[in-house]
């Protein structure tokens, strides 16, 4: 398996996809796709996508029949960078080393785009050639990870944990809203349209809940370590909102060392597949490394 040569091409067919999508949509307003289109075709890992993609590979399917859910998936996701970087929020200048949308079109173009963005996401959803009640079921899903229950939740969570030394167990609530929720969902969803049985979507569901977890806990180190060139966004935005981190609270070590088992947790969930899985070994793996 060539891991890296088969993220990039999902990640080239997720983008094809997104601006197919993105094209097809009708909007009243220029203005208005135009800082949607700024955003979702900004690059970036298309993580959400390429998870969904790799967990219907593991339960025997092919994720690229499913490429329109994977791009609803980062739909949702870019819905939720452009509204994280608000005044109200983080106030971030810079998103993968580009103003952020807000500071090229104004804040409430950035509302209205990341809006915009997130009903577009389930108009997707209902374009995916599958059963109805696949569609129904992977709605369901994604729409409780972006939720209250999941990253709106989270997001309401990092907010009030501003100024706040909050327990290990609050952070990794938070986080698992914030962050964890649409990991999960986009697992669990390219399974549910692969035809999993309920052994499988457990078992990828654990997966997925220790990816989101070793990913979130190797943000907070680079967010300490890394540059602001390699990961696109300025470093120590934290420590700067005052943000208890995995880093914080448990100083760098203790987070790395977190973070292994967090992947060593992940991959053995996976017990139970063969190797139509190892994609997804590797992508946790992948985290230890990654500088962005």
């Amino acid at each position: 398996m060539d891991f890296k040569k088969i993220w990039q091409r999902r990640r080239e067919l997720t983008e094809k996809c997104l601006e197919e999508e993105l094209e097809r949509g009708v909007s009243l307003d220029e203005t208005l796709k135009k800082s949607m289109e700024y955003s979702l075709m900004a690059g970036g890992k298309r993580l959400r996508p390429v998870l969904l993609m790799a967990a219907a590979d593991a339960v025997g399917g092919n994720g690229e029949n499913f490429l329109l859910s994977a791009a609803a998936l980062e739909m949702i996701h870019t819905y939720s960078l452009i509204h994280d970087d608000l005044p109200a929020m983080d106030n971030d200048d810079f998103r993968r080393g580009k103003p952020t949308n807000h500071k090229v079109y104004g804040e409430a173009a950035a509302i209205l785009a990341g809006d915009a963005l997130l009903t577009l996401a389930f108009e997707t959803l209902t374009h995916e050639n599958t059963t109805p009640e696949k569609i129904v079921a992977v709605t369901k899903e994604i729409a409780h990870a972006a939720g209250m229950a999941g990253m709106v939740g989270g997001q309401v969570l990092d907010i009030g944990a501003e100024n706040e030394n909050i327990s290990l167990q609050e952070l990794k609530k938070l986080h698992g809203g914030k962050t964890g929720a649409l990991f999960r969902a986009s697992v669990i969803s390219g399974a549910i349209l692969a035809d999993a049985g309920e052994n499988e979507i457990a078992a990828l569901g654990a997966y997925a809940e220790n990816f989101g977890l070793a990913f979130q806990i190797t943000d907070d180190i680079l967010d300490v370590t890394g540059s602001a060139l390699v990961i696109g966004k300025p470093v120590g935005s934290d420590e700067k909102n005052h943000k208890s981190t995995y880093v914080s609270l448990l100083s760098e070590a203790g987070a790395r060392q977190k973070a292994d088992e967090a992947i060593e947790n992940a991959i053995n969930a996976l017990d139970m597949f063969d190797d139509k899985a190892d994609f997804l070994r590797e992508a946790v793996r992948f985290l230890a490394g990654r500088e962005s």
